[in-house]
C-alpha cells in the first residue's frame, strides 16, 4: 500500500533513531546506487550560521529574473514539508516527493538514513529529473559532513560564522568555520559573506585551494539612504535598490548572492552581461522568505523571525534600534542546545516584557518556559516576564497586553515562527 507523505515522514523518523548523524558515506552510497545523475547545468551550495535561507531566496529570485530554471533545497520547513524542495518557484507536490522516497527506499536496501538524508536525496533526485539550469542547495548543519556535500558545488557561499550547534561543530568560531569550509572545492569560487570571518574558515579554504572572494576585500557594499552600490574588484559596479527583505543584514546576504552569481557567470555565461544588472535588480525586489523579520501588520504590530542564536539576536537588536521608539513584547521559545543567555544579552533592555513559551510539546529538544525564565533571570535580573505552556498562549497574552503603537516580536526558533504563521493562517 502506498504511503502518504505524512506516513513517509513518520517512517523516516523511525527507521533511524538518530535525528542527526553527520557523515557522507551512507548518503553517498545510496546516491550512487540511484545513478548519481547531474542535478543541473550549475550548482551553488550555501552554508553559514545565519543568512542561508535569505541568500538562497535572493539567488532564486535573481536567477528566475534571468529566465533560468532553478531548483532550491532548504531546511527546515515552517508549515509544510513541501517547502523544502522548490522547482521553478513551486513547492514539490506530495506525489513527486512520495515517488522519490519510494525510489530512495529501493536504492538504500540495508543502508540506514536519517530524516534529513531522505529529504536531501529526494531533493537531488527531483532536481536531476527537472532539467534545471541551476540547483541551489542549502546546508543543513555545518558543511563538511552535511548530506548536501556529496554534491560538488560550482560556487560555494559561506554567509556568516558564529556560535551555534556547538555540540556538533566545535567550541569556537575557528572550529566552526573549518567545518563550514568543507563545502568549497579546489579551483572553484567560494564567497565569504562576512566582513570579519574567523581565521579557521579562511585557513581551511586556503588549504582546500578554493578561489576565495571576500566581502569587504573582493566585493564591497556602499549604502546610500534609499539605494546601494555593489562593487567588485574587477571593476563591475551595480547601482541597486534596497532589498525587499527587511533587516540591515540583508544587504550583506544580497551582496554575497550577487558575488556568487558574478562568479558563476565568469565560469558559464548563464546570464548575459547586458542582463546581469537588471536580473539582480528584479531579484532584490522580488525575493521573499517567510519569518525573516516578516512584518505581519496589525496594531500593535506583529513581527516574526526565526532567529535562534546570538548573532541573529544582534541583528534583531540592530533592526529594533533603527525603528521608531516603541515598547517591545517578545514572544520567545528556544531549543535546549541554544545559547539562551547570549540571545537574551544581545537584546537586553530593548525588550519591555518577555512572554516565554515552552517548546517541549513541539520537540524533544524544546526548553520549558520555566527553564527559559531561569536563564533570563540570570542574565537580566530586572527583566519583566511571564511563562506560558506554548507559543499560542504566549502570543495571545502578548497581543492582549500590548497597546496600540507597541510591537510584538515573536522569535527564537522555527517552531515559534511556525506557530505564529499557523495562527495567522488559521
Amino acid at each position: 500500500m502506498t504511503r502518504t507523505l505524512a506516513a513517509w515522514l513518520v517512517y523516516q523518523e523511525q527507521v533511524n533513531v538518530r535525528s542527526i548523524e553527520l557523515g557522507l558515506d551512507r548518503v553517498r552510497a545510496v546516491w550512487q546506487r540511484m545513478g548519481a545523475p547531474a542535478l543541473a547545468r550549475r550548482v551553488i551550495t550555501v552554508g553559514g550560521t545565519n543568512g542561508k535561507g535569505s541568500t538562497v531566496a535572493l539567488l532564486e529570485a535573481m536567477l528566475q529574473a534571468a529566465d533560468l530554471r532553478v531548483g532550491c533545497y532548504t531546511s527546515p520547513h515552517l508549515l509544510r514539508y513541501n517547502e523544502r524542495v522548490r522547482i521553478d518557484g513551486h513547492d514539490a507536490d506530495d506525489a513527486a516527493l512520495i515517488a522519490s522516497f519510494e525510489r530512495i527506499e529501493v536504492a538504500r536496501g540495508e543502508i540506514p538514513l536519517t530524516y534529513f538524508e531522505f529529504g536531501t536525496l529526494a531533493a537531488l533526485d527531483l532536481f536531476a529529473r527537472a532539467e534545471l539550469d541551476v540547483a541551489v542547495l542549502e546546508v543543513g548543519l555545518g558543511g563538511r559532513l552535511d548530506a548536501v556535500n556529496i554534491i560538488d558545488a560550482d560556487v560555494a557561499v559561506v554567509t556568516t560564522v558564529d556560535l551555534d550547534h556547538m555540540d556538533w561543530l566545535g567550541a569556537d568560531r575557528d572550529q566552526i568555520g573549518r567545518e563550514k569550509a568543507g563545502i568549497a572545492r579546489a579551483g572553484r569560487p567560494v564567497i565569504v559573506g562576512e566582513l570579519d570571518p574567523p581565521h579557521g574558515l579562511l585557513d581551511a579554504l586556503t588549504a582546500a585551494k578554493a578561489r576565495i572572494q571576500r566581502a569587504g576585500v573582493d566585493f564591497l557594499v556602499e549604502r546610500q539612504s534609499d539605494s546601494w552600490h555593489w562593487r567588485h574588484r574587477d571593476g563591475l559596479l551595480l547601482s541597486l535598490p534596497n532589498p525587499a527583505l527587511a533587516a540591515p543584514v540583508q544587504h550583506a546576504n544580497a551582496a554575497a548572492a550577487i558575488a556568487a552569481l558574478h562568479a558563476l557567470c565568469g565560469m558559464d555565461a548563464l546570464i548575459p552581461a547586458q542582463d546581469f544588472s537588471a536580473s539582480v535588480t528584479a531579484g532584490l525586489l522580488a525575493a521573499r522568505v517567510p519569518a525573516r523579520l516578516q512584518l505581519l501588520g496589525g496594531d500593535p504590530a506583529l513581527i516574526v523571525d526565526v532567529g535562534h542564536n546570538p548573532q541573529a539576536a544582534r541583528a534583531l537588536a540592530e533592526w529594533l534600534d533603527a525603528q521608531p521608539a516603541a515598547r517591545v513584547h517578545a514572544v520567545y521559545g528556544a531549543l535546549a542546545d541554544k545559547d539562551v543567555g547570549g540571545i537574551v544579552a544581545a537584546l537586553g533592555d530593548r525588550i519591555g516584557h518577555w512572554h516565554l513559551a515552552g517548546l517541549e510539546h513541539d520537540t524533544p529538544r524544546g526548553l520549558t518556559a520555566a527553564a527559559l525564565a531561569e536563564q533570563l533571570a540570570q542574565v537580566l535580573p530586572q527583566a519583566r516576564f511571564d511563562v506560558y505552556p506554548d507559543v499560542a498562549a504566549a502570543l495571545r497574552a502578548a497581543r492582549t497586553i500590548a497597546r496600540p503603537g507597541e510591537r510584538v516580536l515573536a522569535f527564537g526558533s522555527f517552531f515559534v515562527a511556525a506557530a505564529v504563521l499557523a495562527e495567522r493562517a488559521g
